[in-house]
């Protein structure tokens, strides 16, 4: 699983990243066919509360699973987004299953 973080506005710390990693490596508990992992931090207007953008994008073979949240920290986003994404496999999955 290739996992690619991105940051829009401001530089990551090594910290933030490896905080990224650890939780993201969770999701394949939920998948394991994940391929690609792409995750996007962006400031929106600095000086605000709520002014972090977290989002998710994960692909799986012939599709693309996509979470987007709002939050006071990059490390609240990222729990937020790992747990809706875990929901979203785990419904993937069972459609899987279903065919």
């Amino acid at each position: 699983m290739e996992i690619k973080i991105q940051s829009i506005h401001f530089d990551a710390t090594e910290k933030l990243e490896a905080f990224i990693e650890k939780k993201v490596a969770k999701l394949e508990k939920s998948y394991e066919d994940i391929q690609k992992v792409e995750v996007q931090l962006k400031v929106v207007k600095p000086a605000t509360a709520q002014n972090k953008e977290t989002s998710l994008s994960v692909a799986v073979p012939g599709n693309t699973l996509h979470v987007e949240k709002v939050s006071d920290t990059f490390e609240e986003g990222i729990d937020l987004c790992v747990d809706s994404m875990r929901v979203q496999l785990q419904k993937f999955k069972e459609k899987l299953r279903n065919y």
